[in-house]
């Protein structure tokens, strides 16, 4: 990890990421979310004012300690416990089985390895757990995939690995995941090729 992806990145996501419109599908992402929480890709901690009472503990996992820092005022208004590790998704630092719910908004556009990511979620839910995510990828119109295609390679270098082509769908089929709903939408704001929106709950077997 370079000093763009260190020190400048997180930044750029916060601002990005902190819209009303992108907070209000957060909220929707996370509803239900109970127990014990596993956020993967924490960041700045945007997800933490959307979490209910029914959250008992929520541990964070972010490869960015800036992120951790700009997280602190977030992490100061909430009641139940926050502790934040430094990591990444693909190599989850916890115990099978450990959590009720793992989180992940806008993360698995980023992480080099989704399948593996997504194998590492499952490993880390209890059998009863449940995947709450969010995130922007392919596009099921062919003529926003063909931009998608054209500008991902510029997207990456800018958005610090971020992927405009993925199809969370299929990663997560691909991983032996049960999608147990999901809606597809463009968000209103914003271009078509950055707004595509997979946000549903997925669970551990296919």
């Amino acid at each position: 990890m370079g000093p763009y992806e260190r020190y400048v990145l997180p930044h750029v996501v916060k601002w990005l990421l902190g819209s009303g419109e992108v907070h209000k599908n957060r909220k929707l992402a996370l509803a239900g979310v109970t127990g014990r929480v596993l956020e993967v890709g924490f960041g700045n901690g945007h997800n933490l004012q959307h979490y209910t009472e029914n959250v008992m503990e929520l541990v964070g996992i972010d490869p960015s300690p800036q992120s951790k820092k700009l997280a602190q005022e977030e992490i100061g208004k909430v009641t139940f416990p926050v502790s934040v590790h430094a990591g990444i998704a693909e190599e989850l630092p916890f115990d099978d089985q450990t959590f009720d719910t793992v989180a992940m908004t806008y993360t698995l556009c980023t992480v080099t390895d989704p399948i593996r990511a997504l194998s590492e979620i499952k490993r880390v839910l209890k059998p009863d757990g449940k995947f709450h995510f969010i995130e922007h990828g392919l596009s099921n119109d062919e003529k926003v995939q063909r931009w998608q295609k054209r500008l991902n390679g510029l997207q990456r270098i800018i958005g610090g690995g971020c992927n405009l082509t993925r199809d969370h769908r299929a990663l997560m089929k691909e991983a032996g995941m049960n999608v147990e709903s999901m809606e597809n939408y463009y968000l209103k704001n914003g271009p078509r090729i950055m707004t595509y929106t997979y946000r549903g709950i997925a669970s551990q077997t296919a």
